[in-house]
């Protein structure tokens, strides 16, 4: 019985992730955007890594069937019908529509994840389902790999956590590794070395997303 959690997509080499059931987090934004999309009746939403590749998956689409949303650096991208937040997923604006989603972070995760059977979305707002579906994945294979999308393609501390947490829901008994990420490097993305750069959560934000995670988690 195996956990991987790799603390951001450049964690995994090829082949890591092929046939093995896969859960990606990004606990801010991209992985609540798609959740809320599902929900009020989007027919898909498929995940690009560039902004360019979702122009290119749409390019001979028939244009009243589809939507472009994604941002660069939390700003919509130019010519895209939507950004990245959930609070633009009506279901008037994406019912039975697809939507093609590129992001920062969050959809290159998901597009590194492609192989993997089956890919779990995870979200503090769909948490709770999502440990009965990864517990479930996991107990069929007794094999799991948990991908962190991360800040701009380094350590989050909200997503490090989020995966902690499902790990102790669904693998109390599984031996887990984790990968990428050394305690110097972790130092560093967390700002104490480098607080121009990047600055930590504050205790309170840590604090909310802990709540937000939990409130769901059984």
């Amino acid at each position: 019985m195996k956990i991987d959690v790799f603390f951001t997509p450049l964690g995994s080499r090829d082949g890591d992730l092929a046939g093995r059931g896969v859960v990606v987090i990004d606990v801010l934004r991209a992985t609540s955007t798609i959740v809320a999309a599902i929900g009020h009746g989007a027919k898909a939403v498929i995940p690009a890594a560039t902004a360019e590749e979702a122009v290119r998956m749409t390019a001979n689409l028939e244009r009243d069937g589809f939507l472009l949303a994604g941002e660069r650096r939390a700003v919509r991208i130019e010519g895209f019908a939507l950004g990245n937040s959930p609070l633009e997923m009506t279901p008037e604006t994406v019912a039975g529509k697809t939507v093609f989603l590129a992001t920062t972070n969050g959809t290159p995760a998901l597009v590194a994840a492609q192989g993997g059977e089956p890919v779990l979305v995870g979200a503090a707002v769909n948490f709770s389902a999502l440990v009965e579906r990864a517990r479930a994945a996991f107990g069929a294979a007794a094999d799991l790999a948990i991908v962190c999308a991360g800040r701009e393609r380094q350590f989050a501390l909200e997503d490090a956590y989020a995966a902690g947490r499902l790990v102790h829901l669904i693998g109390e008994d599984a031996a887990y590794s984790k990968k990428l990420i050394s305690p110097a490097q972790a130092e560093k993305a967390l700002g104490k070395k480098n607080k121009a750069k990047i600055e930590p959560l504050t205790k309170e934000q840590v604090g909310l997303i802990r709540a937000w995670i939990d409130q769901g988690a059984k």
